[in-house]
């Protein structure tokens, strides 16, 4: 079973940036990957995915302030995040995008608040 770590996230203020940390158990080249956040009383949704040749797509709500990277021999997925928002707080995930389809991990906490 894939493994999916996430962390980095914590309590920052508006206007605040974060770098997110996702750590696969398997090897991602055949995987677009992505980040999704999931708000109190919201579905989860996908904020930003990368091909495995790079080529990246965001939501509307993150366009030009949340980029995502990826490391194809470390297996790893990052989310940064900057110009953060109280909208912005949720829990954040990695997975394949977009459709999931390892099991969901724990997830990081993402807070912004003064």
């Amino acid at each position: 079973q894939v493994q999916l770590e996430e962390s980095g996230g914590g309590l920052v203020q508006p206007g605040g940036s974060l770098r997110l940390s996702c750590i696969v158990s398997r090897n991602i080249n055949d995987y677009t990957m992505g980040w999704y956040r999931q708000a109190p009383g919201n579905q989860r949704e996908l904020v930003a995915r990368r091909t495995s040749s790079g080529i990246t797509n965001y939501g509307d709500s993150v366009k030009g302030r949340f980029s995502i990277y990826r490391d194809n021999v470390k297996n790893t997925v990052d989310l940064q995040m900057n110009s953060l928002s109280p909208q912005d707080t949720a829990v954040y995930y990695c997975n394949t995008a977009p459709t999931p389809v390892f099991t969901w991990g724990q997830g990081t906490q993402v807070t912004v608040s003064a």
